[in-house]
């Protein structure tokens, strides 16, 4: 079976580093955020669910992101709310690496907080 999703390139792998994200700009919809954690790279929305702060300015605390507003905190790898006052989750995205570029499936986002039914 093929795989029917649109991928995106968001960036190299050497645009971000260990333990930061990076904004991405994206041609139509909102920025994304290109996050690097050592287990490997996550896409999410960059726009914070509870405010219009920008996600990769926040500070990443083990696998999670904190908002820098309200320091409300996500999991970076479910966009799962995981702090007050952030109680909706972040969009996330399939990743796929592919020499020393990534690519994430804009059209194939899941919310943790949302039924795929």
């Amino acid at each position: 079976m093929s795989d029917s999703k649109t991928m995106t390139f968001i960036a190299r792998i050497d645009d971000v580093e260990a333990g930061y994200a990076l904004q991405v700009p994206v041609e139509g919809r909102e920025p994304v955020a290109l996050v690097r954690l050592d287990e490997g790279y996550f896409v999410i929305d960059d726009t914070c669910t509870h405010g219009a702060a920008s996600m990769s300015e926040g500070d990443i605390v083990g696998c999670e992101i904190e908002c820098p507003f309200h320091s409300g905190r996500f999991d970076i790898r479910t966009g799962a709310a995981t702090a007050f006052p952030c109680v909706k989750a972040l969009m996330i995205y399939p990743v796929k690496v592919e020499g020393d570029e990534v690519y994430a499936a804009l059209d194939a986002g899941t919310r943790a907080d949302e039924s795929t039914s």
